[in-house]
């Protein structure tokens, strides 16, 4: 019974090594496709605004006080 459990243990130290040593690559995966679905949401946002307005334009409050 006693080197039963230490085969669990042993194995879920392995797997718990495993996980840990992709970690790093796994985050720096995850940041890209955030990256990548902000630009598309960027994109979508571009092309879903009505002609003649522009998604950075500053809000009229702002222009309005500059003038």
């Amino acid at each position: 019974m006693d080197f039963l459990i230490l085969l669990v243990l042993v194995g879920v130290a392995y797997l718990i090594w495993r996980i840990s040593d992709q970690l790093p690559d796994l985050i720096f995966r995850i940041s890209e496709i955030q990256r990548d679905l902000a630009e598309i949401r960027r994109r979508l946002g571009e092309s879903s605004a009505p002609p003649g307005v522009r998604s950075d334009a500053a809000p009229r409050e702002t222009q309005a006080a500059s003038d």
